[in-house]
């Protein structure tokens, strides 16, 4: 399969949208309109219509960053996951599952950077489609070691629903350490984009 980041225009542009800084990059993925509410809430008219999964990337400063986001999970061995778990920490959260070809494209450098930042920031995948065995066989596949939120019932998903459109996967949100969302990427996370925003958070 032909990697999409090689078709993907080295154009970027920056907007800034009340307290929120969005950096959009070239389209990597196609998909459908919906309504962003975090456009919205920056006031862009225009960004009620977007293109989910454009490899847009929104960054939220400190003092725009709305109530910490609050939901329960299991991995799928059967873990219990809190966001209460969270506290004190920041978090990277990717939706993701296998038949994904953009989420296979991100997977090693998703990896790269878990490795990295080891214990100074939890890692966790929000599947949204796999059973076990299928989302195992994708974890072994490209060594990922961070666990993944088993989320084929959409509780995640809706109770993040003003951060992730339905149908942008992968989407990525970095939650700094109150559990806020701090950034959140559509489409396919760079490793230079995502270690940037990862880093914000870790200094603040």
């Amino acid at each position: 399969m032909r990697d999409p980041r090689l078709h993907t225009s080295a154009t970027s542009r920056r907007a800034v949208l009340g307290g929120l800084t969005a950096v959009l990059v070239a389209p990597v993925l196609a998909a459908c309109s919906s309504t962003d509410p975090l456009a919205e809430q920056a006031g862009n008219a225009d960004g009620k219509n977007y293109i989910a999964g454009d490899g847009s990337v929104l960054e939220i400063s400190p003092e725009d960053r709305g109530e910490p986001i609050e939901f329960t999970s299991t991995t799928f061995d059967g873990t219990p996951v809190s966001t209460a778990d969270f506290a004190g920490s920041p978090v990277m959260l990717n939706f993701w599952y296998a038949a994904c070809a953009p989420c296979r494209v991100e997977a090693p450098d998703l990896v790269a950077l878990h490795d990295e930042f080891g214990d100074r920031v939890a890692f966790y995948g929000v599947n949204v489609r796999d059973t076990a065995g299928t989302a195992e066989a994708f974890e072994r596949n490209f060594e990922i070691t961070y666990p993944s939120l088993e989320e084929r019932s959409g509780e995640v998903l809706l109770s993040l629903s003003d951060f992730v459109p339905p149908q942008a996967v992968p989407t990525t949100l970095v939650l700094d350490s109150q559990t806020r969302v701090a950034a959140r990427i559509l489409g396919i996370a760079e490793r230079a984009t995502l270690r940037s925003l990862i880093d914000t958070v870790v200094t603040e």
